[in-house]
């Protein structure tokens, strides 16, 4: 037993890494159990680290902030990515309300630590550390201190503030989310409000009895009108036609159209008449309407359409074929022309059997490929959200420059990858599964070092006399914004729980708290809104964090 008793001792990588591993594996199986129906899922990875730091279990303190560092990123880019895609569109129809009730949060919690801090014996460089922990906002802490330095004073005790706050900072955020949903949440607030983001596209049956229209192209009648609409189908008499630009349409056709839901009535009173037949039930078998015409589901595998416009692709004239609809993740997305194809979209088309096998080629539909993730190209993301988090923005008053930080570059490039990186025709694509690891991963090799890094310092500050009031205020600065902000929004807005507790862990800058959340639901709609609010919500703790320094030196 002395080789093993040697190697923990040595403070080499490999003692590193299994020091590391044993956290990760005791606290992801701690997380599992259940007590009085919570289970701490993968944030009790980080308790688990400040038990063995409190124990005195050691690592080479280089390589545990490397590993911390590189979880982190993993983590966060990784979690921009997956919700880039539906980020903007989110954010155009609750990015705003969002932003406000978490910067609400900061603002509560910051008045209170000052109010605090003007009535206790706390300095307010300290409270500045303790909001930092109470927080979970580590860039915050690294602004603080930077101030700190500018001013010539020592910066130990700020960081021994949040040092000793942080562990119920996670916490807290868990704690007010569980009571907020025994507690205040309604059982309709706990199902996720369903929204239109999901499916963006109707079909309806109309029959051509506008007399205006009689005798004129499909072009024609798509100028007319400034809905847009895909024909997939046209039936003439016994004749089913795959409609082209081109096509003419007639008194008495009968359209399959393609549409968006709010478009039904403008498109009746465009084509005459809409028969009530129901397209859209999932159950429907497009191959056997007609014997002529056929419909498929095709993957866009091939790089080279990665970013192509639908319409640069001339598929009607090509292949004589109608793309009616692409599903991009759990979005149906209406097949326009302007619309940017994605790697790994999978659209639908109709047309002839002879056809549909010309294009299928035309596609790739090589669904095997897509089960390898493109590796270097998050490397690569991830190399440039690091280097944007180092970007420095100056502040008019502050007087040193604010930074993004690891955290806030790498969630801000995640989300502008997964968004718009086809334009670029940069490949974001990964699977579910590899996501889901990549940000399991990531985020169990962060917790892990953290919690063994404030380990060490946890029980001797609790020694001293101002550590149980420094842990004492931290969990009033974590827990009663959250109740105060988190209560109004479930009674005064029509909010579901599940977007509150997004919000309110971005507000908190609290990845642990949104995986807990995200266990006990069955939707992405948290990460969606914690992604919404983290960026400006983490600026303005850092801004904020160097404005108290910088008064307290006035």
């Amino acid at each position: 037993m002395d080789w093993l008793i040697s190697l923990l001792q040595t403070g080499s990588a490999v003692q590193t890494l299994i020091v590391l591993s044993i956290i990760c594996s005791a606290g992801l199986a701690l997380g599992k159990v259940r007590c009085a129906g919570i289970s701490l899922g993968i944030a009790c990875v980080f308790f688990v680290g400040i038990l063995a730091g409190a124990l005195g279990l050691r690592a080479n303190l280089e390589m545990v902030s490397f590993a911390e560092t590189l979880g982190l990123g993993i983590f966060i880019y990784a979690l921009g990515l997956h919700v880039g895609p539906n980020f903007f569109s989110q954010f155009r129809h609750e990015g705003l309300p969002l932003n406000l009730w978490a910067l609400a949060t900061v603002a509560v919690g910051t008045l209170l630590a000052v109010v605090i801090s003007r009535y206790s014996s706390i300095s307010l460089t300290d409270m500045v550390g303790i909001l930092c922990g109470a927080t979970t906002n580590t860039p915050a802490l690294g602004a603080a201190q930077q101030a700190l330095s500018s001013h010539g004073a020592p910066v130990g005790s700020i960081a021994l503030a949040t040092a000793v706050t942080y562990p119920m900072g996670v916490m807290g955020v868990i704690i007010a989310i569980a009571i907020i949903r025994k507690i205040v949440a309604k059982p309709a607030q706990l199902k996720p409000i369903k929204t239109n983001d999901e499916n963006h596209t109707f079909i309806g049956q109309y029959t051509v009895k506008n007399e205006a229209i009689d005798g004129l192209t499909v072009k024609q009648v798509a100028l007319l009108s400034k809905e847009k609409f895909i024909i997939s189908r046209l039936w003439r008499g016994q004749k089913v036609i795959i409609p082209l630009s081109s096509t003419v349409l007639r008194k008495d056709d009968q359209l399959l159209v393609v549409t968006e839901k709010n478009n039904e009535e403008s498109l009746t009173l465009l084509f005459g008449e809409r028969l009530k037949t129901d397209w859209n039930s999932s159950d429907v078998d497009w191959n056997h309407i007609d014997a002529k015409i056929g419909s498929r589901i095709l993957v866009v595998s091939r790089k080279v359409l990665n970013g192509k416009r639908l319409g640069e692709l001339q598929l009607r004239n090509t292949y004589g074929v109608n793309v009616s609809r692409v599903f991009r993740g759990d979005m149906k997305l209406l097949a326009t022309d302007d619309l940017r194809l994605q790697y790994g979209d999978r659209v639908t088309v109709v047309g002839t059997p002879r056809s549909l096998e010309h294009v299928e080629s035309f596609f790739g539909n090589a669904v095997e490929t897509l089960n390898e993730p493109e590796v270097g190209s998050i490397f690569l993301g991830l190399v440039m959200g690091l280097l944007l988090g180092c970007i420095p923005f100056f502040i008019p008053g502050v007087e040193v420059p604010v930074k993004l930080g690891l955290a806030g570059g790498t969630i801000v490039m995640g989300i502008i990858v997964g968004a718009l990186g086809p334009r670029l025709h940069f490949i974001s694509y990964t699977t579910s599964s590899a996501s889901l690891m990549l940000r399991k991963v990531g985020l169990a090799l962060y917790l892990a070092g953290l919690g063994l890094e404030a380990g060490a310092d946890f029980l001797p500050t609790l020694m001293r006399p101002e550590g149980l009031l420094w842990i004492g205020i931290g969990i009033v600065l974590t827990i009663l914004p959250l109740l105060i902000l988190m209560t109004a929004a479930l009674l005064f807005t029509r909010m579901d729980y599940a977007t509150i507790c997004g919000w309110a862990c971005g507000a908190m800058a609290n990845p642990m708290a949104l995986t807990y959340a995200n266990d006990s639901l069955d939707t992405d709609t948290a990460t969606v809104s914690y992604a919404a609010v983290y960026p400006l919500s983490m600026f303005v703790r850092i801004v904020i964090a160097q404005l108290l320094i910088s008064l307290n030196f006035l």
